[in-house]
């Protein structure tokens, strides 16, 4: 056989996963005590899905907890601490040795429902590798809207909101005191219910559910034609 014509058969089969690559997505199932939840990883934070691929493909995220709750603005989880964690012990503070670069686009913006990565307060807004916080806000009034965009500029100086995500605050609702500062890097499609249950927990002082809320994540590969038609999702 001709070295060219086994070369092309050795380099098929990859050319043919990447072609079923880019007609699927990666498709994370978080299963809590409240119900499960669907999300889809963002393309534009390429560093961001990875990295929540791998560790999701790893099991990291099993039996850990929602360690941070506050209704109206968002819940917490993926502290490697809480696996194990008393009662009533602090949490927020456990890492997996390495952060992510910053992939703050301002087209991704904090909606009810999006996936963020928590940070600490390192000036270049590198994402923690493992602990992350999905956004339930609330629907704002055009007075609070722009209070929460001030509070923005404060972190941002310089960031724009257009008017499709200024509607969007007044009418689904969101966190938009957090643009310009933290990674959104992918949003639920399926379970924004799961989401206000989680968040209307009651609370210890730290902002620890009082009873936990732990959770197992699970991912495959899916059709995008098939999420788009099950969860209205649209690429």
């Amino acid at each position: 056989m001709p070295k060219h014509l086994l070369l092309l058969l050795l380099l098929l089969p990859l050319v043919t996963e990447a072609q079923n690559r880019k007609r699927k997505d990666y498709l994370v199932t978080v299963t809590t005590p409240y119900g499960p939840m669907r999300l889809v990883l963002y393309d534009q934070t390429p560093k961001h899905k990875e990295n929540f691929i791998k560790l999701v493909n790893q099991k990291f995220y099993d039996s850990l907890l929602f360690h941070r709750i506050i209704q109206n603005f968002m819940i917490q989880g993926g502290d490697p601490n809480s696996r194990k964690a008393p009662a009533g012990e602090p949490l927020g503070n456990g890492d997996i040795g390495y952060k992510v670069p910053a992939e703050i686009m301002p087209a991704l913006f904090h909606k009810k429902g999006v996936l963020a990565a928590a940070r600490d307060n390192n000036p270049e807004k590198a994402s923690s590798g493992c602990q992350f916080y999905i956004v339930q806000g609330k629907v704002l009034t055009g007075e609070e809207l722009q209070k929460q965009i001030e509070r923005s500029h404060g972190q941002a100086p310089g960031r724009i909101f257009t008017d499709e995500q200024k509607q969007t605050y007044k009418t689904i609702g969101g966190s938009p005191h957090l643009d310009g500062n933290y990674t959104v890097f992918g949003e639920v499609v399926d379970g924004l219910a799961v989401v206000d249950s989680i968040a209307k927990q009651a609370r210890d002082p730290r902002d620890r559910p009082r009873q936990d809320v732990r959770m197992t994540m699970a991912g495959d590969w899916v059709k995008k034609k098939k999420i788009t038609k099950q969860y209205n999702y649209r690429y």
